[in-house]
């Protein structure tokens, strides 16, 4: 039997990322000996005969994928992680890993898979297989039984304020319609204007469920995110999901899109969902319970994964012009996640104490 590394958070949590490290590995460990590693555990994986390397690149070098890549022996070495070229701070870091792999799983949205092409990072994309994220509907059951009235219908963004997230760009929305009633159900450095404040919750307790019921609608505006999974939880849960195309999601019917930058076309999509009517908002939320059973789920994310290990597909890069390589060495320098900042400096080093203590 094939081992198989597997580099990826893989903790209790049902939510991302600790829901793919052990939803993959369950399904995996029917095919293959399965050995999981934390992905920013500082070590170094020599293979044996016939072994797999797969996972989540770590921004910092000196962390267990990225080490282990470089040493001679592996059948397969395959990148599995979240990806977008919006900012491409977030991903520049990644060049020269990804250009070691026979393949890279890119967990992402159609908006972003369809535009590779065009995007600096365009000389990835012959190695590059679109995953869709996954949920188990089991861990989300549903709390939205009837829809609100027209007009009395509320939208809930879930989530951080970190800049991704273009959290300013809800308020903007608010002030283009303030008739609008939008929830914050989450924590950041700071408030969101206009958003009533509901906090973090822990949508396993019956409270944190009672208050989803009140929402007919979940909001994200992402500006460069990749694939957020929420947009399925929601789903699930029984909300209609909407979104910029730039959170990933397009081309569903039932997943609204509004677009970036024009507050006002976006308020009004969202005034049009308050005026829809109710049977067509169920038959929306019907639709994204199939989308769940038949594409967004484990079983065909894991598939994926066993095709690409299993393949034997392993195209080189397109060699990348002066400029594009100059972009993408500024970006990596000039990015939030480059390992010599101070910040990430200091998080590395209390990740090794902990390490050492669990070892």
């Amino acid at each position: 039997m094939a081992k198989v590394h597997f580099v990826y958070p893989h903790g209790p949590e049902i939510s991302c990322p600790d829901a793919i490290g052990r939803n993959v590995a369950s399904r995996l460990r029917s095919r293959y000996d399965v050995k999981l590693y934390r992905w920013d555990e500082a070590r170094k994986i020599v293979p044996r005969d016939g072994d797999v390397l797969l996972g989540h690149p770590h921004p910092s070098p000196w962390t267990v994928f990225r080490r282990s890549l470089k040493q001679p022996g592996w059948r397969r070495i395959i990148a599995l992680s979240p990806y977008c070229h919006g900012d491409t701070a977030q991903m520049a870091w990644a060049d020269a890993t990804i250009r070691r792999c026979d393949l890279f799983l890119a967990i992402t949205g159609n908006h972003w898979f369809q535009s590779v092409e065009g995007s600096i990072f365009c000389h990835w994309a012959p190695k590059m297989r679109h995953v869709d994220l996954a949920v188990d509907r089991a861990d989300f059951p549903t709390v939205k039984d009837e829809f609100n009235p027209p007009r009395d219908r509320k939208f809930v963004y879930i989530g951080h304020t970190l800049c991704f997230k273009n959290t300013s760009y809800l308020s903007e929305i608010v002030r283009a319609d303030p008739s609008l009633r939008v929830s914050w159900m989450g924590r950041g450095r700071s408030t969101i204007e206009g958003l009533e404040a509901l906090g973090p919750q822990d949508f396993s307790s019956e409270d944190s469920k009672r208050m989803l019921d009140k929402h007919d609608f979940l909001i994200t505006v992402g500006r460069s995110d990749a694939n957020p999974v929420t947009i399925l939880e929601a789903m699930s849960w029984g909300l209609i999901p909407v979104c910029t195309r730039e959170s990933g999601y397009q081309g569903f019917r039932s997943i609204v899109n509004v677009p970036l930058d024009d507050a006002e076309s976006a308020a009004e999509v969202l005034s049009e969902l308050q005026r829809m009517d109710a049977s067509e908002l169920t038959e929306m939320r019907e639709q994204n319970w199939r989308l769940l059973d038949e594409h967004f789920n484990w079983d065909r994310f894991a598939a994926q994964i066993v095709d690409a290990i299993e393949s034997k597909d392993s195209p080189s890069v397109v060699n990348t012009s002066v400029t594009q390589s100059l972009k993408i060495k500024w970006a990596i320098v000039a990015s939030p996640y480059a390992f010599w900042r101070p910040r990430n400096l200091l998080r590395m080093a209390k990740t090794a104490v902990r390490n050492l203590a669990r070892s």
